[in-house]
């Protein structure tokens, strides 16, 4: 077998499934251009912006595509093979994520651009409304962790991280002048098209040769210097006006997506790469943690991801210009990151056992292989390789400014903060605990040569749980509004809920028994072991109490 026949066989399933299966589930929520979208209602200039639909996808798609769809996929094959990974990818993408993300974003549509967790509210009460934002919260504390870790390792590699980390920072100035000029310059979209995306390109190039270096200082190593500038920019934009920096940044990092997009499917067309991973290695991981429910929170975004959601509802449906865009922009930019998916899954087929490749974080092993498709091209391997890993941390970036977003919208609803001091506020608190937990948790958790594990790794599985269980939970109360508003319908929802409960509650309690273990013998250091625990065992209990109120709903 060959990356061509994979290629060829993945968009053939994922373009019957839009016409068909898409096609279906939107004829089931009775989509209406009539009805005046939330967007189009208020326009405040700020949240609610209505956009075109093919501007908007961008930045939907980039916001939803951060490293989950590059980081999971690339893990999981290693761990057990490309088979079970690419089935896992194809399945989830048609049959769950997408069909969440786009029950997300037509629910919060049809419910005044409220946040999913406003919803649960509406159909399932105040405490179930509390306890879904809580989790919420929670599991976006995780991505913020988890990602921004991953960006600081990728600006702090050794040969290509100083350009990277120059690159991303250029990137940014260059979203910020895009968003002035469309807003205050009215210039045309198409002009600002023509005008900024060349210019991507140029700092592509040109970061190489001014790269960026943080020293260590204060005692604080350039890693941890990175993290908190990092987090710093999350709190920015978090609090900036969503023309300014949000909406050109994603319609910006969409074109990367799409360029990645192009060179991955078309260097596994035309590059004849046969595939040399195996296709199945084994029922256990590295560590000893067996593939179900492992396989199903390593690889998140990418087949499922509750994150989108969150997304979907949060700034997302603030934007939609009409109802029909839904489908297009739910459903359609889900399969669009499962392709992200596959693609990156074939960096790691193409790789033979025993590759000195293998031995590198997923970063690496991704911006190899799409250095080696861009360089079918002609474009110098080094330039390619450049643009790979700063199409990597833009992914990132594109998520780490929206759950930032979106946790200070959380946050706000759950203490009630109003005006400047809520926005504020509330975004101080959403970006205080990963600096706290990239300042204080040490990396104690150690690799088979003695290498400390990265503090993304060390909260990697957690995240992904987290966030598919988001995922389930989101299923779990778009299903009860649907139980009680369209009847039968219900069951597109309710089938992936239970599936995806299982794995991630299974999963959840993997990572409470080391926890029971500690605090039976007695210790009680708060090293990351010990708090991913203590996460997991309230996502746990928070998790529980939600399927047993929904439960009572349903069965109404």
């Amino acid at each position: 077998m060959d990356l061509l026949t994979v290629a060829l066989a993945v968009l053939a399933l994922f373009i019957l499934s839009y016409r068909l299966y898409s096609s279906f589930v939107a004829r089931s929520f009775e989509l209406n251009d009539l009805n005046p979208t939330p967007a189009c209602l208020v326009n405040d200039g700020v949240d609610y912006v209505p956009a075109k639909a093919r501007f908007l996808f961008g930045q939907h798609f980039s916001a939803i595509t951060a490293a989950g769809p590059i980081v999971g996929p690339i893990l999981a094959g290693l761990w057990f093979g490309w088979g079970p990974a690419l089935m896992w990818v194809i399945l989830g993408s048609v049959f769950i994520g997408a069909v969440h993300d786009f029950a997300s974003l037509i629910g919060s549509v049809r419910h005044k651009a409220q946040s999913v967790a406003e919803i649960v509210r509406a159909y399932m009460g105040e405490r179930a409304f509390l306890f879904f934002l809580a989790f919420i919260w929670l599991s976006l504390i995780y991505v913020i962790i988890a990602f921004t870790d991953l960006t600081s390792a990728s600006f702090t590699e050794p040969r290509y991280g100083g350009g990277v980390a120059s690159s991303s920072t250029l990137y940014l100035f260059l979203a910020l002048v895009m968003g002035l000029c469309l807003q205050r310059l009215n210039m045309p979209l198409w002009l600002a098209t023509v005008i900024f995306v060349p210019l991507v390109g140029v700092i592509i190039w040109g970061g190489q040769k001014i790269p960026l270096f943080i020293p260590a200082s204060w005692g604080v190593s350039p890693r941890i210097a990175w993290d908190l500038l990092l987090l710093a920019y999350c709190f920015v934009a978090s609090v900036l006006p969503m023309w300014l920096l949000l909406q050109p940044r994603g319609y910006l990092g969409g074109f990367f997506l799409y360029g990645f997009l192009a060179f991955g499917l078309v260097g596994m067309l035309i590059g004849e790469w046969p595939v040399q991973y195996p296709f199945f290695i084994a029922w256990t991981s590295p560590s000893g943690l067996p593939l179900f429910p492992l396989l199903f929170v390593t690889i998140a975004c990418g087949a499922c991801s509750g994150f989108h959601g969150i997304v979907s509802s949060g700034t997302t449906s603030k934007q939609v210009e009409k109802e029909s865009d839904c489908r297009r922009i739910g459903y359609g930019a889900m399969l669009m990151e499962g392709l992200v998916a596959v693609i990156s899954l074939s960096t790691v087929m193409m790789l033979a056992q025993g590759d000195p490749m293998l031995k590198e974080q997923p970063d690496r092993i991704f911006a190899n292989g799409l250095a080696i498709f861009v360089n079918l091209f002609g474009i110098d391997i080094e330039l390619a390789r450049s643009f790979a890993l700063l199409t990597f941390a833009t992914f990132i970036y594109d998520t780490l400014d929206v759950a930032t977003r979106l946790g200070r919208y959380l946050f706000q609803e759950l203490t009630g903060w109003k005006g400047s001091f809520g926005r504020y506020g509330a975004t101080l608190c959403t970006v205080a605990i990963p600096a706290a937990y990239v300042l204080f948790v040490p990396s104690t958790l150690q690799l088979g040569d003695s290498k400390p594990i990265p503090t993304w790794a060390l909260v990697w599985s957690l995240f992904g749980t987290s966030n598919q269980l988001l995922a389930a939970l989101t299923l779990l109360g778009l299903t009860v509004w649907l139980k009680r508003q369209k009847g039968k319908i219900f069951l597109m929802t309710l089938l992936p809920t239970l599936f995806m409960l299982v794995m991630t509650l299974w999963s959840l309690f993997l990572w409470i028994t080391p926890l029971m273990q500690k605090v039976a013998n007695g210790d009680f250091l708060l090293d990351a072991s010990f708090l991913n625990g203590l996460g997991a065992s309230v996502l746990f209990i928070l998790a529980v109490l939600l399927v047993l109120r929904s439960a009572m709903l349903v069965r109404r």
